[in-house]
């Protein structure tokens, strides 16, 4: 690929971005999918963008495998197998701009109504929010919404519903992070069963996409090559993620990822 050196160095930096996101601030990559596809041609981008991501998946997990709540997972995994397969279908249809004029709204949509539905329920939220003890995650690492127990019809449904759009919005253009991002922080998940269940959930789901991608034309040995440039910045953004996380509060976490959303759907829809 004939790329500058500005443009090198900013993939480097977005793929730093990626690595800080995984173990920090999931859903923060969504600027890195914007900066992928302003250097790169959007189509190929997101076969670049993809091994990059996944590297950051397998550190996330090294970081937090022990705080995912996998009867969360068992729930989205169907779901979001029929979503990439809608993705995948989307794709042969779809130009670029309807592509990124979809996800944009779709998620400027969903930051609207998780703020709504997060305000809605402060007074009764309250004192589980402002708690800085994040010890009870040993027993119960999904959070108070997500305690493994018998799920409503409510739950279900909205399973289901951000299950297939996480897996469309992350087949189409490697954006099922905020999606995913406002679907735990809806179900109450603390901070560190929040990357514990997206690292595992984001490793699976990534790693089952490269068949696809693949198939598309999306990742071949040039998009590799690059790939094995760029994943040696991932690691250093990752750890310093690892070294912000302890740092950062519930609140503050929970602000950084609407707005990490906010920030990638606007993005996605001016570009």
């Amino acid at each position: 690929m004939d790329i500058t050196w500005w443009g090198f160095a900013a993939l480097a930096a977005a793929a730093a971005l990626v690595g800080f996101s995984k173990t920090a601030v999931s859903g923060a990559n969504t600027v890195s999918l914007a900066v992928f596809a302003a250097v790169l041609p959007a189509r190929e981008s997101t076969g670049v963008l993809l091994p990059v991501l996944i590297v950051g998946d397998v550190l996330a997990v090294i970081a937090y495998r022990r705080h995912a709540h996998w009867p969360t997972l068992w729930r989205l995994f169907p779901a979001v197998a029929g979503g990439v397969l809608l993705g995948t279908g989307f794709l042969y249809v779809a130009g670029d701009d309807a592509v990124r004029t979809s996800i944009g709204a779709i998620l400027l949509l969903m930051a609207g109504v998780t703020v709504w539905r997060r305000r809605a329920a402060r007074n009764e939220a309250k004192a589980a929010a402002t708690d800085p003890d994040d010890t009870a995650e040993a027993t119960d690492p999904g959070g108070p919404g997500a305690s493994g127990g018998p799920a409503t019809r409510a739950n279900r449904l909205k399973a289901r519903s951000y299950g297939v759009l996480g897996g469309f919005t992350t087949m189409v253009a490697n954006a099922g992070g905020p999606v995913m991002s406002l679907y735990l922080l809806s179900a109450g998940f603390r901070k560190l069963g929040f990357l514990g269940t997206s690292a595992w959930f984001f490793l699976i789901v990534n790693t089952s996409k490269v068949p696809f991608s693949v198939g598309l034309g999306l990742i071949d040995a040039r998009s590799l090559l690059l790939d094995a440039a760029l994943v040696l910045f991932v690691i250093p953004g990752a750890l310093l993620g690892k070294a912000c996380v302890d740092r950062i509060d519930q609140r503050l976490f929970e602000r950084l990822v609407i707005g990490a959303t906010v920030l990638g759907g606007l993005q996605l829809l001016l570009r």
